[in-house]
């Protein structure tokens, strides 16, 4: 089983900053997609940052170019520089790793426990 260990969570003020890392371990042949994702109280988890096994991004829109998500392949990591925060934010931020555990077994994906952003003055 591939299991993701996230960190960089914390309460910050507005304007403040963070780097959240991901770090994938157990059984896996490769690594393909990975991305971050969030969930406010009451509100549908969405996709936040995304990158390819390339090192192409996409990002959600309305950050306006405040976050910057980056690999390390040597390291099976995965980051999200998090700059000029605001209060909305605020949310779990889950990391999500595309992968296939053994060459003949297809792609699946798997999710870290998530860390909490709390951006508050």
């Amino acid at each position: 089983q591939v299991q993701l260990v996230e960190s960089g969570g914390a309460l910050v003020q507005p304007g403040g900053s963070l780097r959240l890392s991901c770090a994938a371990s157990g059984t896996f042949f490769r690594i393909n997609g990975m991305g971050w994702y969030r969930q406010a109280p009451g509100k549908e988890r969405e996709l936040v940052a995304s990158i390819t096994s390339t090192g192409g991004t996409n990002y959600l829109d309305s950050l306006k170019g405040r976050f910057t998500i980056s690999r390390d392949n040597a390291k099976n990591s995965v980051y999200l520089q998090m700059n000029s925060l605001e209060p909305e934010d605020t949310a779990v931020y889950y990391c999500n790793v595309a992968a296939q555990r053994f060459k003949w077994e297809s792609e699946r994906n798997y999710w870290g426990q998530g860390t909490q952003v709390t951006v508050s003055s």
